[in-house]
Order: structure tokens, then C-alpha cells, then sequence
């Protein structure tokens, strides 16, 4: 993820404070609310005179940034810093906003109750990396709130708690970049000491970013790992002009927002600024961080979801096997009994003493070896293996439903864990709420424990009903759920009895329903796409071919109690789908999304 950095921090400063046409300069602004969206965000709610604007901060250890962004939805908080910001902000109005230092990674926002006023709250963003902070001061310098508190224990030289003066974070000791350098000095102080040329850009100035030192070697034609004493004069020279248009860009706040194709830059190299689409500055760190961070909430959910289920199968799965080894073990019920029988009918052949005795079977003539206990009697051994037989056959009584729950379970779990392996990698934020409607899924069956009142209020799935949706050859459209949830809405809510239903055969995997219009007649091949998509969409993915059945949806039943998800149907027929030629419709259609009409 690329972070936000003094290049990026002075654009967006330079586009708060511009007045353009149609568009005020965000200076002054009443505070009407504030939001604080989870543990490092908080969106302040503004008024100008003509707009309503919303200002992002963020001091995520990975995407700090200050932006203006879009109304977030309505949600219950409990953070105790909104709290505070709400309480000493709140009617005040955002005067004055400017860096603390022009070469350092901190703004200070300004409140006070007019324009004209001399602030009375200061609200500092410091855009530092795991360092970020958001620290809220009071007009004496003291500290009312910080987002992250840092304990003496934590740093001695300098402590961030509510009630100490704040204090800048230790001034950087670099050489500030001038635009009046010659030449000839700003060359020689990178090649003093050899190294890779961006390295030595970031070590040797303050201001720059890992990122804006590599797209400024790139834009000079140099690959940025290229060492300082093998470049030639005329790459110096070009490296050295790309240094001074953006020393230029930030005198003279000249931004060219633009997308990359490793990220953004705000200076318009490599990326596409001519473009007329180009979202504007912070539509891009809006749209860019927000993916980011989607993409990593996605991994780390969809990491901690995987964990959890393979936990639970793996528990179940010991106890299918330690089941059906007792079941094993009480197959041999009938052979106890036979030994106490043939033990009582051979009374007149049993010795004291003996540990084993041969008896011939009363239907074969066989002989059968049976095992004896030598301090017992053949009337004792009889009861024995009479107590033994019972005892057995209770065990297969009592084991059996066990064993059938058990099973059911293992299937349920295996269908939850198959929609999870769908997900390989993040698209859009519908992903996201598959994931938490996977995660609901199996909060309301008792496998994971209920969030808090808040945080489940902020995990709860976004309404909309989106599945996967395809178009068969004769243009009829192909749905697959995505999820167990998904699957009984299409196959009990929206299948009509004109329309085809899909499933692997005896494997875990989506429902597939193929739409028909009322009279209209599917096609072999279309027929052929919907078991080809029902047989990619289930474990056996990977398989050459996968056994499909389909049949109409009233065919479908759910069994009372069941899981979701979970169904048996009548009347089916199968096909076999191959998975590979479901590539050709996933190229085709893209697997796009599209919502079903409202109310199922």
C-alpha cells in the first residue's frame, strides 16, 4: 500500500484551502458532527456556505491521510475520542489548517468560534507511519484527547496522554531540498557514498518518499536500484530536472492527481492525468485507500473465517472416526451372543482352568474358537458375554444418531467452507459482505461467538441480494449463489417452476439456478452451461469432470432443522459438468453481479 506522504500531504492542503468555481475554499467551516468509522478514522461533518463537505482523518499505521470523502453511514460508536472531539469541536469552526513545519508530516486544524478568533482547539494529524496519531490540545498546549496513547513506558521522550503539553515530534535532521541548489552541490552530496540512486535521494533529503524517489528515477529513465556511481552525465542531468520540477510543483502547488499503475501520484507522472474521467484528488485517495484497506480486511477475514471452519472440520472429523470405531466395535454383538449361546448349550465340555474353548458353530459346524476367563465358570463366561452383547448393542443404538449429526455437520461445514474458497481474492466490496454474511451465517448456527453490540452493528452485511450471474448460449440468464444464505433465497424465493436447478452431486458447492421465461425450452447447451457452472462452483473444481444433478425447483425440499444451505430433491437427472468450459463463460460474463429484484 502506498503511504501518504509531504508531496501528497501539501496537495491536498493547497486543494482544501483553493476556491474554484462552483466549489468554496473549505476555510472557514462550522463542525455540525463527527464520526469516528473504527479504531483510526474519523470523518468531521462540515458547513460552508454553499456545501456540506465531509473531511476524512485517518491515522491507520499503514493509510494515514487526510481527504474529503463521502457521508459514512449512520452507526452506533462507542470511541471514546469522537466522544471528546464531539464535545470540545462541536459548533466550533475549522479557521485555519497548515502544516506544522513545511517539511514535516504534521497538520494542525485550527477551531475557534469565529473566523477572526484566536483558536481555542487544536487538533493535530500526524502522518507518520506506525507513528500516526491524531492528538486533540486545548489553547494552553495541553492534551484533551489523542487517538493512540503513548505511555512514558512506551517512549520517555515523548509521551502522548491526556493532560501533558504537546510537543512536535523530534524535528527530521536532513537537509532541506532547495530550488536554488546548483547542480554541481545537489551531485555530489548523492554520489558522496555509492549506493542505489533512490536510496540515496531519500537518505540524503528530507520531503521524499520511498515511492515519490523511485517515480522520480523512473521518470529520468533510471531504474531506481541503479547505483550513484554508474550513472552517466546525462542521466544526472535528467534525474536533476525531474528534482526541480517537483521542487516547482510544490512552490507553486501545481498537482496533477493521477492513477498508476503501482498507485497514484499527485504530480502526474506515468500516470493518465489527461484523462477527463480522472477522478479529482480526493475521489483518488478515497477510492484507492478504501480499496486497500477492502482488499486487506478481505485477506485477514477471509484467513480468520478459513481457520475457523478447518478447526471445526477437523474436530468433527475425530469424532466421525472415534464413532464409527465403536460402531465397529459393536458390530460384534451377534458374536458375543453366539459365544454366551454356545457356551450354555456345551456346558458338559467346559474344564475349570481353561482360557479358551473350541465349540461347533449351530449352523455351519464350524468350529469357534471363544475366549475364556479362567476364574470363571462356563455359566459366569456365558453371562459375560450375554452383559458384553447388551451393552454392545445399546452402544450401536446410542452411537448411530450420533454418528448421522455428526455426519451432517461435517456436510454443512464443508458446503460453508466451499462458498469461502470461492472468494480467492478480493474484487469489490460485495465481497465483503459475502464474507460477513458467511460469518453471520455461522454466528446464528453457534460456531462462532456473537460480537458486541457495536461491533456487530458495524460486521452486519449491507441489504442487497447479489449473487453471480452468467448468460447461457441462448441468452437465458445462469444464477449461482455464493453463499448458503444466497443459495435458499435463489432456490425457495426466486426460482419459478418453469426454471432449472443445479447442484454437484453429493459435493459441496452453490446452487445454480438457469432462469426460463414462461414457455420458453433450455436447450442442451444451455442445460450443459449450468451444470459446467455448478460444477466449477463446488469442491471438485479442479476435478476433469463432476457429476451434476438437476431437476425443478419443486423438486427441492429443505428437511425441518436443517442448516442452511442444506437440501434433498426428487426426480433428478444428471450431467456431467466439466469445470474448465466454465472459463469460457467466466471470460465472457466477467462473473458480474447484479441485483435481483427488490423484496427477495
Amino acid at each position: 500500500m502506498q503511504p501518504v506522504d509531504l508531496t501528497t500531504l501539501r496537495a491536498v492542503l493547497a486543494d482544501l484551502k483553493r476556491a474554484e468555481p462552483g466549489r468554496d475554499s473549505l476555510l472557514p467551516a462550522r463542525v455540525e458532527w463527527i464520526q469516528q468509522t473504527d479504531l483510526w478514522t474519523v470523518v468531521i461533518g462540515l458547513r460552508t456556505l454553499r456545501a456540506r463537505p465531509c473531511l476524512l482523518l485517518s491515522w491507520h499505521p499503514q493509510a494515514a491521510r487526510v481527504h474529503l470523502c463521502q457521508a459514512p453511514p449512520k452507526e452506533p460508536e462507542d470511541f471514546s475520542f469522537s466522544q471528546h472531539l464531539q464535545r470540545h469541536l462541536r459548533g466550533l469552526a475549522l479557521t485555519e489548517l497548515a502544516l506544522l513545519d513545511e517539511w514535516e508530516r504534521v497538520i494542525d486544524f485550527r477551531f475557534a468560534p469565529r473566523p477572526g478568533d484566536p483558536p481555542q482547539r487544536h487538533l493535530y494529524l500526524e502522518v507518520m507511519g506506525k507513528y500516526s496519531n491524531a492528538i486533540l490540545v486545548d489553547e494552553a498546549g495541553l492534551i484533551l484527547a489523542c487517538g493512540h496513547g503513548v505511555s512514558e513506558r512506551q517512549s520517555r521522550v515523548r509521551p502522548v496522554q491526556p493532560g501533558l503539553a504537546y510537543e512536535a515530534p523530534p524535528a527530521l535532521t536532513d537537509p532541506i531540498p532547495q530550488p536554488s541548489e546548483p547542480f554541481s552541490q545537489w551531485q555530489e552530496r548523492l554520489a558522496l557514498v555509492p549506493g542505489p540512486i533512490a536510496q540515496r535521494l531519500l537518505r540524503c533529503y528530507r520531503g521524499l518518499s520511498r515511492h515519490l524517489a523511485e517515480a522520480m528515477c523512473l521518470q529520468a529513465g533510471i531504474p531506481p536500484q541503479t547505483p550513484s556511481n554508474q550513472l552517466s552525465p546525462q542521466e544526472w542531468q535528467a534525474l536533476f530536472f525531474w528534482w526541480q520540477d517537483w521542487l516547482a510543483r510544490l512552490e507553486t502547488a501545481r498537482f496533477e492527481p493521477a492513477l498508476t499503475s503501482q498507485g497514484y501520484t499527485v504530480l502526474g507522472w506515468r500516470g493518465s492525468s489527461g484523462d477527463p474521467s480522472q477522478p479529482n484528488l480526493h475521489q483518488l485517495l478515497e477510492a484507492y485507500y478504501q480499496a486497500q484497506l477492502n482488499r486487506e480486511r478481505f485477506e485477514r477475514e477471509r484467513q480468520r473465517l478459513g481457520q475457523k471452519l478447518a478447526t471445526l472440520l477437523k474436530k468433527l472429523r475425530q469424532r466421525r472416526d472415534h464413532f464409527e470405531k465403536r460402531l465397529a466395535d459393536s458390530a460384534q454383538a451377534e458374536a458375543s451372543k453366539q459365544a454366551a449361546d454356545l457356551l450354555m448349550a456345551h456346558l458338559h465340555l467346559w474344564r475349570p482352568g481353561l482360557s479358551s474353548i473350541e465349540l461347533p458353530d449351530f449352523f455351519s459346524g464350524q468350529m469357534v474358537k471363544i475366549p475364556l476367563d479362567p476364574e470363571k465358570n462356563a455359566v459366569l463366561n456365558a453371562q459375560a458375554y450375554y452383559r458384553k452383547h447388551r451393552k454392545q448393542k445399546r452402544a450401536q443404538e446410542a452411537v448411530q444418531p450420533l454418528l448421522a449429526a455428526t455426519e451432517q455437520e461435517i456436510r454443512y461445514l464443508e458446503q460453508v467452507e466451499a462458498a469461502l474458497q470461492q472468494l480467492e481474492a478480493y474484487r469489490d466490496p460485495q465481497d465483503l459482505v459475502i464474507l460477513a454474511e458467511i460469518e453471520a451465517e455461522l454466528i446464528q448456527q453457534g460456531y462462532l461467538e456473537s460480537p458486541s453490540k457495536a461491533e456487530g452493528a458495524r460486521r452486519s452485511p449491507a441489504a442487497g441480494f447479489n449473487p453471480y450471474c452468467f448468460t447461457s448460449p441462448s441468452g437465458f440468464p445462469i444464477w449461482v449463489g455464493r453463499n448458503n444464505w444466497q443459495n435458499e433465497r435463489l432456490t425457495f424465493r426466486f426460482a419459478q417452476d418453469q426454471d432449472w436447478w443445479f447442484h454437484a452431486q453429493e459435493i459441496p458447492g452453490s446452487h445454480v439456478l438457469l432462469r426460463l421465461p414462461p414457455g420458453a425450452v433450455a436447450e442442451s447447451e444451455d442445460l450443459q452451461a449450468a451444470a459446467d457452472l455448478a460444477a466449477y462452483f463446488s469442491r471438485g473444481r479442479l476435478s476433469d469432470q463432476v457429476p451434476v444433478v438437476y431437476t425443478r425447483p419443486k423438486c427441492v425440499f429443505k428437511p425441518k432443522g436443517s442448516p442452511p444451505g442444506m437440501v434433498v430433491y426428487k426426480q433428478e437427472r444428471v450431467l456431467w459438468g466439466r469445470p474448465s468450459r466454465a472459463q469460457l463463460l467466466l471470460e465472457k460474463d466477467g462473473a458480474p453481479k447484479s441485483d435481483l429484484p427488490a423484496g427477495l
